[in-house]
């Protein structure tokens, strides 16, 4: 069975259900090779956060 398929079965389920048709296969594809990036991009955030708090922490007074 293809992806289309698929979801036409799926959409078809739903409508006979009462239930909200599921999004077209691909509509969220570009967010989900967006969300590892984001999180490499935070978590770099917060280690550069963290690093420069023990650096301001080991600073010779």
């Amino acid at each position: 069975m293809s992806v289309t398929q698929q979801h036409l079965l799926d959409a078809y389920r739903a409508l006979t259900l009462g239930e909200p048709a599921p999004p077209a296969p691909g509509t969220h594809d570009r967010r989900a090779v967006r969300e590892p990036s984001d999180e490499r991009r935070s978590r770099a955030g917060r280690h550069g956060l963290r690093g420069a708090l023990i650096r301001w922490r080991r600073r010779p007074t």
